[in-house]
């Protein structure tokens, strides 16, 4: 079976995110002030063919850990979509 497979990567909470920081500097050129922090990281889809969604998850999840997610800085979550 074939599943699809959203990975979030963020930075973690506890580092700073430079991006982030940049991009919340720009909304308050643009005069959006409400905005309070910002955090920014990647989103990654997978479409992954696999017996279940446990096995689907399961190579996602060492696709992220051996290649797409820094761990020493960044967290990652995993959805699958079906």
């Amino acid at each position: 079976m074939k599943f699809e497979v959203a990975i979030n990567v963020m930075p973690l909470k506890d580092l700073l995110d430079p991006q982030g920081k940049a991009v919340l500097g720009g909304l308050a050129n643009l005069g959006i002030h409400e905005v309070q922090d910002v955090r920014v990281g990647k989103h990654i889809t997978l479409v992954v063919e696999a017996a279940n969604a446990e096995e689907a998850k399961a190579i996602a999840e060492k696709a992220a850990k051996q290649l797409l997610a820094n761990q020493v800085m960044e967290f990652f979550e995993i959805t699958i979509n079906g």
